[in-house]
């Protein structure tokens, strides 16, 4: 375990009513379950907390990372080093005015558009059912169904690496497929405000319904995963890919490509983070053998 001050650590969740945990599994924080302890884990229950943790880190050189709800993360088997702030639902209001919702990080998307549409609210059906977070979402620049959050995204609030609060405006930020401007960066997003646009509730809810429905029947959504592990390549798709190069049920240890959507990696059971990458580095392998085409991965590791 890392060195850490755990006294002036306690004085701060004291301060804030907040818990931490020292050598926290973080397997049960993750849909894939997989994964080894976090030196600490601390679950967020406001934005002042995030700011003092944060400060801490950096004042005690201690990495600080950030769980949402863990739905695109695969965790080394040997854990996180430092500090791991969970937001969830308690770091999570999400409040309607006009045509614009706001949402803490720790909101999950389905709560998100589960707001929109009772107030009758369009533009955020293709986000109801990915398993995430607002912040992860944001993080990642979540998609389906030809949509995705960038597309919707008005302002994001963050919490840069000075440990001071900013907003970045959507006109003024680079995002693209699966990308965003916070990535490989120690910036930890706070909320996010998303412009929609107001529609009929019914067909609103029906558009949500038939999204999650086709989710349903397609995904392997009956075994632990972090849903696509691979990222679109250009003009195909990872799923056809892999299905062509015949590695349906293909398997290392615990970790198996789904018999029911190819571009899934599922946990059949006891599987490690080890079994995961050597499965989708045997994967890629083989896809770029036969078609010459190279997958990259969309899951992140957290390490």
């Amino acid at each position: 375990m890392t060195k850490i001050n755990f006294d002036k650590l306690t004085k701060i969740c004291e301060t804030y009513g907040a818990e931490f945990t020292k050598n926290a599994p973080l397997a049960p924080f993750t849909s894939f379950r997989i994964g080894g302890p976090a030196d600490v884990l601390v679950r967020v229950n406001g934005r002042e907390i995030v700011g003092e943790i944060a400060a801490f880190c950096a004042e005690n050189a201690l990495p600080c990372r950030v769980i949402g709800n863990g739905s695109n993360l695969l965790v080394s088997d040997v854990g996180v080093r430092g500090v791991v702030l969970v937001f969830g639902a308690v770091f999570s209001a999400i409040g309607v005015t006009g045509e614009v919702v706001h949402a803490e990080a720790g909101a999950s998307l389905g709560d998100f558009c589960t707001v929109a549409r009772d107030n009758s609210l369009g533009g955020a059906e293709f986000a109801y059912g990915i398993p995430g977070s607002v912040g992860g979402a944001v993080y990642m620049n979540a998609g389906a169904f030809g949509g995705e959050i960038a597309g919707i995204l008005q302002a994001v609030e963050y919490l840069n690496e000075d440990c001071e609060i900013e907003i970045l405006h959507r006109e003024n930020a680079d995002f693209s497929y699966r990308k965003s401007p916070f990535m490989q960066t120690k910036n930890i997003i706070i909320s996010a405000e998303f412009k929609l646009t107001k529609g009929d509730k019914s067909q609103i809810t029906a558009k949500m319904d038939d999204f999650l429905a086709r989710r349903g029947g397609k995904q392997p959504l009956e075994f632990p995963s972090a849903g696509s592990t691979f990222k679109r390549p250009e003009g195909d798709y990872a799923s056809r890919l892999i299905d062509v190069c015949g590695l349906k049920g293909f398997a290392v240890g615990g970790a198996a490509v789904s018999e029911k959507h190819a571009g899934f990696v599922i946990n059949k059971g006891g599987a490690t983070c080890d079994d995961v990458l050597r499965l989708i580095d045997a994967v890629r392998e083989r896809v770029f053998r036969e078609t010459g085409i190279a997958l990259e991965r969309e899951v992140e590791l957290f390490s």
